[in-house]
């Protein structure tokens, strides 16, 4: 035993703190990871019945209850990518005599009693989507950009009347203003054009990518820029070198909501265009089939016109986390 000088030394013990979870707390936790559960199965569930009509044949969509187990097959693919026409008689004995011959998207056609005649528009209808998206969402981010910093770091006359403003355009249903829009653009030139898409979506979408940049950039602390003033920059540079990287976060998360409206928009894709800059929506929605309503090649095109939003979103999910907490940033 060792000693002090008033006496002997007195063992240490540690206490490990051991934080108990109340039967409440815990009961609680598990409702919400289990409310968290259903909703994410019930927001699922369509996505997963499309997946199987994509990969059924028609008899097996019509079917009544629903199969869940089925033999796939790439009929809806075949359907979505190709044009077809209908055979009978003679021609379809002939076809079938020669079916060795066809490639695989020719024998899946040809089990319907079709054979294929070249592809189908839905290839180029996908490519006006990405480059009508894209480019609006470019455009829309980068003037809502510098519009959001300039509201945010400067006194203006009549700022919030001019803020509200951008915002009433956000208002407007878009069948309100569609028959103005046709007979303008059809003055104008730009009727079934991808600028004059390009140039109405990024209208639309400056309101919304203006008020969340915005809220992202007053997030950011000005003495930040300040400081690199003070140091010799310019306002440019310190936009470019001080602002631009902290608003990184805000400006992914805007990215996707942006692509997201451009992508999905419906009702001005299908009356301000006809063939060279028709986009994907409308394309589904009106695709006719050769002797019924072809099910699985509508599911096919939603599926894979579901992809590229999934991709960017999932490409940039962590900066999406993190702009849900942007207002975190540390003075």
């Amino acid at each position: 035993m060792s000693f002090t000088e008033n006496g002997p030394r007195k063992p240490v013990t540690e206490s490990i703190r051991v934080d108990k979870v109340s039967p409440k707390a815990r009961m609680g936790k598990t409702v919400r990871i289990i409310l968290i559960f259903v909703i994410a199965i019930v927001g699922l569930v369509p996505i997963f019945i499309m997946g199987m009509t994509a990969f059924k044949s028609r008899s097996a969509i019509v079917q009544v209850p629903p199969q869940l187990v089925f033999e796939p097959t790439l009929e809806g693919v075949v359907f979505l990518l190709t044009d077809r026409s209908n055979l009978s008689g003679k021609r379809l004995e002939k076809a079938k005599a020669n079916a060795d011959q066809l490639g695989l998207f020719g024998q899946v056609a040809l089990r319907s009693g079709q054979t294929i005649t070249g592809p189908s528009d839905f290839v180029n209808r996908l490519k006006n989507s990405l480059i009508i998206a894209i480019g609006s969402t470019i455009f829309s981010v980068t003037l809502g950009l510098f519009a959001a910093y300039a509201f945010s770091r400067f006194d203006m006359p009549g700022k919030d009347d001019l803020l509200f403003f951008i915002l009433s355009t956000r208002m407007l249903p878009a069948v309100v203003v569609t028959i103005p829009l046709f007979l303008m653009y059809r003055q104008i030139g730009l009727y079934d054009t991808h600028l004059g898409m390009i140039i109405l979506y990024t209208v639309f979408n400056l309101s919304l990518t203006t008020w969340l940049l915005k809220g992202f950039i007053d997030e950011i602390p000005l003495e930040y820029e300040e400081a690199a003033l003070v140091d010799g920059y310019s306002r440019f540079q310190a936009f470019f070198k001080i602002v631009l990287p902290q608003a990184a976060t805000g400006i992914a998360a805007t990215t996707v909501f942006a692509f997201i409206f451009a992508w999905n928009e419906y009702a001005f894709a299908l009356m301000l265009t006809s063939q060279q800059a028709r986009t994907a929506p409308p394309a589904i929605a009106t695709m006719q089939g050769r002797g019924g309503i072809e099910w699985s090649a509508i599911a096919a095109g939603s599926l894979v016109f579901l992809i590229p939003v999934v991709i960017i979103t999932f490409a940039l999910r962590k900066h999406l986390l993190r702009g849900v907490t942007f207002g975190a940033i540390r003075q």
